[in-house]
């Protein structure tokens, strides 16, 4: 199959080096002439997948025409370039092709919707868009170490088809859903728990604190979620739990650093400007509080986090507040309906 990947950073190259493994004609793409250049030259991202050789069948390329004659499109760009990297393949890409999108957030400016909604509006939907998402960091795909994730479509064909262009038998396992709502969600939400999970890390806490963090997070982003109309499963699984777990717990999470060093007690753009790259849950604290906000959806934690991250609010006093809340039963009737 000839499949063209929209996005040369860490997770766009390290797809385009599985979908090769996989026996099928890549290019890789890029909106950068000299990044295409360079990586053409080098056949690696040393930046961000170091050790991670790009094969030479593997073509590269800045003109966005390539896109023509794929069979499959995967947009793995950073998402504040989603919907305009959709828009630039109207000329191109032809009707029926799958669009894959990796991206996890949503789109502020389009009224916090979801990524594949935005690029249904702009690519009409002849194009079914299959979420694939999951507890996948690039630097361990890219090499090849063993992980699960998920496809999710409202178009179970395109799902289906996804999961047989990606699966790989010894490091690549692929299972589907109908649910493409809850894995969005949950890809976009878990980034605010990763984030505060960091700045729990970063003021020294302990693994008790992480764990009921991480815990009681999952349930709000599921309360929400299933109010948006999700599935509450889904947030059980792999782009939810899975995900979560993942992000909150690695040092390969771009969240989770920035959220150590706004705990140790650097503002939220002085820590991403450290990070230096995109930090997801700062964006999608702001969207779940707007959202919960507009739907009426108790969310603490992600109230707390907006304070830290956008009114200055502190750390510590967040914990308090939260630890102080009214006291309450655990199992919600969101679990058990």
């Amino acid at each position: 199959m000839k499949i063209t990947v929209l996005g040369s950073g860490g997770w766009g190259t390290a797809l385009a080096v599985l979908l090769h493994g996989n026996g099928h004609e890549v290019t890789l793409w890029t909106f950068f002439p000299e990044e295409a250049e360079r990586l053409d030259r080098q056949r690696m991202n040393e930046k961000l997948l170091p050790g991670v050789k790009i094969p030479e069948e593997i073509a590269v390329t800045s003109d966005i025409s390539c896109v023509q004659t794929a069979e499959l499109v995967v947009l793995a760009v950073p998402s504040f370039a989603i919907t305009s990297t959709a828009e630039s393949l109207t000329k191109w890409v032809q009707p029926g092709t799958v669009i894959v999108n990796v991206g996890k957030g949503l789109d502020a400016k389009n009224g916090y919707c979801r990524f594949s909604e935005s690029i249904s509006r702009v690519l009409g939907q002849a194009h079914p868009v299959v979420a694939l998402t999951g507890p996948t960091h690039a630097e361990e795909v890219g090499r090849g170490i063993p992980t699960a994730i998920l496809a999710a479509s409202a178009d179970p064909d395109a799902a289906a088809m996804v999961q047989d262009v990606f699966m790989h038998d010894d490091c690549f396992r692929v299972y589907t859903s109908d649910d493409i709502i809850g894995a969005e969600l949950g890809g976009a939400f878990k980034n605010i728990i990763a984030l505060g999970a960091g700045i729990s890390d970063g003021l020294g806490l302990g693994d008790n604190s992480k764990a009921a963090f991480m815990t009681r997070g999952l349930t709000e982003i599921a309360r929400l979620g299933v109010a948006l109309g999700a599935r509450q499963d889904t947030f059980a699984g792999l782009s939810g739990v899975g995900d979560l777990i993942v992000t909150c717990t690695s040092m390969h999470s771009r969240n989770r650093r920035a959220g150590i060093l706004i705990g140790q007690g650097r503002d939220a753009k002085t820590a991403m400007e450290e990070v230096g790259a995109v930090v997801e849950g700062y964006y999608a604290t702001e969207a779940g509080y707007h959202l919960a906000q507009k739907t009426g959806v108790s969310m603490p934690i992600t109230e707390a986090m907006y304070r830290v991250l956008y009114q200055g609010g502190s750390a510590r006093e967040a914990i308090s507040l939260l630890m102080g809340r009214e006291k309450k039963r655990e199992t919600e009737e969101l679990w058990i309906t």
